[in-house]
């Protein structure tokens, strides 16, 4: 009985064995696993199941500068800071994390390439605790010879956003360090030579603004406004208003192993707006063309050592400053520099000016102008050394100008010689100078790379801002930061030092 109850719980087993392994579900397949994209340089993964390549990568940057804000400007911007107020910040630091995606697949039409770069940023004094923002810099398709998006500009060449400094308020000619929005297309001719030809949103970063003179407008030390990187134009009496047209850019490139040669030009449309607001259909003046055109060359593997480097460029504008006077130094000032020093006035002396595509006057058709369009240049320079594959040391500087010619000075130095325009002071018929100024810089910047991707830089630079008015500013009540109503102020060039120093983790 034992025997036979055993072999039939052996057999019952077996059996339900058998049905189990038949109930089992086919075989899976292998765990496809990330590979290595070898096609585009390191980093790069094929994605799971596609030929598309990826890498994802960023930076940590932590900064601090002296004597500046938080992109290492100095303080020439007015407001508190540029009058050397005792409540002003001596310093200010920044956190940045930026994070970047690249995509690249190979196709019969060439290379489809995407791209985005973010920017997640805090700034003590901006969001105080926590916060902070949120910016895209770069987002943009490569397709067929095409770029569409948010892509540095082609009239900048291409080591734009590799220059040797810290400071965003080096003023090397244009500098789109955040990208422009654009439709372009690049023709291939072979041995590195190339050629673009694109269209580019001018709004708001190549946008200096148009100034109707008759109507009040920001003065040197009315404080800081809203700038360009929030909403265009948001001067005080700046009269340009709308996006008509796109900018035209050109370019035509040499890229070789010894360098790059980089010529740019462009067109940039100029308007005002109407006279006046309060009878707007009654006209305005006739909008303008202005123009842009940079030269640029960079030598590499230099006789002095592995991996030096010398960068020139230099631009002229007509009615484009954005071209000369480029990138984000004048986020805070919206397109003007102002600064105090020490002087025989009562408040000691003053230097300013205004960064403008052109200006006109006239409250009525009557009386209006029509657009004095400005003119203004830069040549920048810059030169960095390698001591060793760790410590690296670059020299740089350059000189920036811009004009108005003797009409349009006319219309800004009557402007400021009428108090009713600035609530913050008046020249009261003193200036019979020129608004036309310049400004020379120099600095220098020594980086240390312990370990790869590691990278701690300091930074010191020196500018001079030189103007061309005279007589004497008599500050209103509130109008200069710690200034009493009366108070007078000698016009005089100025200097400024600032320096900063960086931490850079790249990944």
């Amino acid at each position: 009985m034992v025997q036979s109850l055993m072999l039939g719980t052996a057999a019952g087993l077996v059996a339900l064995t058998g049905a189990q392994a038949a109930d089992l579900p086919v075989k899976a397949k292998a765990v496809e696993y990330v590979k290595v994209c070898s096609l585009y340089g390191a980093g790069f993964y094929y994605i799971p199941g596609t030929d598309t390549c990826l890498r994802i990568g960023g930076a940590l940057r932590l900064a601090v500068a002296f004597n500046g804000n938080m992109y290492d400007t100095p303080y020439w911007q007015g407001g508190a800071a540029g009058a050397n107020a005792y409540n002003r910040n001596y310093y200010a630091t920044r956190e940045r994390l930026n994070l970047f995606v690249d995509t690249r697949t190979a196709t019969e039409w060439g290379v489809l390439r995407t791209y985005a770069n973010l920017q997640f940023d805090f700034s003590q004094g901006r969001e105080n605790i926590a916060g902070g923002y949120t910016e895209v810099d770069f987002a943009f398709i490569q397709f067929a010879g095409f770029t569409l998006g948010k892509a540095v500009s082609q009239f900048d060449p291409q080591w734009a956003l590799a220059k040797p400094n810290i400071s965003s308020a080096f003023l090397s000619g244009s500098n789109n360090a955040t990208g422009i929005p654009q439709l372009a297309y690049t023709w291939q001719f072979g041995n590195g030579v190339s050629g673009t030809l694109s269209l580019e949103d001018g709004v708001p970063y190549r946008t200096a603004g148009v100034l109707n003179t008759s109507a009040a407008f920001i003065a040197p030390f009315q404080g800081a406004t809203t700038g360009y990187g929030t909403s265009a134009n948001t001067f005080l009496g700046n009269a340009q208003l709308g996006a008509h047209v796109p900018d035209i850019v050109g370019n035509l490139r040499v890229d070789q192993a010894w360098g790059t040669l980089h010529f740019a030009a462009a067109a940039h449309e100029v308007h005002g707006t109407y006279y006046t607001a309060a009878n707007s259909d009654t006209g305005h003046p006739g909008s303008a063309w202005g123009w842009a055109a940079s030269g640029a060359l960079e030598l590499k593997n230099l006789p002095t050592g592995v991996g030096d480097s010398f960068q020139i460029q230099g631009t002229y504008a007509h009615g484009a400053a954005k071209y000369v006077f480029g990138g984000t130094f004048d986020s805070a000032g919206a397109g003007r520099f102002a600064k105090l020093g020490s002087g025989t006035g009562t408040g000691g002396s003053m230097a300013f000016g205004y960064i403008l595509d052109g200006v006109y006057g006239g409250l009525t058709p009557a009386t209006g102008t029509g657009i004095e369009l400005s003119d203004a240049w830069d040549v920048s320079a810059s030169f960095e050394h390698y001591w060793n594959p760790a410590w690296r040391t670059s020299v740089f500087g350059g000189y920036s100008a811009i004009k108005y010619g003797s009409a349009g000075n006319a219309l800004l130095v009557a402007a400021s010689n009428t108090p009713a325009l600035w609530a913050t002071g008046t020249f009261g018929g003193t200036n019979t100078g020129s608004f036309d100024f310049s400004i020379a810089q120099i600095g220098t910047r020594t980086a240390w790379t312990p370990v790869k991707n590691l990278t701690l830089a300091a930074e010191v630079m020196w500018s001079r801002l030189h103007q061309n008015q005279n007589g004497t500013f008599v500050a209103a009540a509130g109008g200069v930061s710690g200034a009493a109503a009366g108070t007078t102020f000698q016009m005089k060039d100025q200097n400024i030092w600032n320096g900063g120093i960086q931490i850079q983790r790249s990944f």
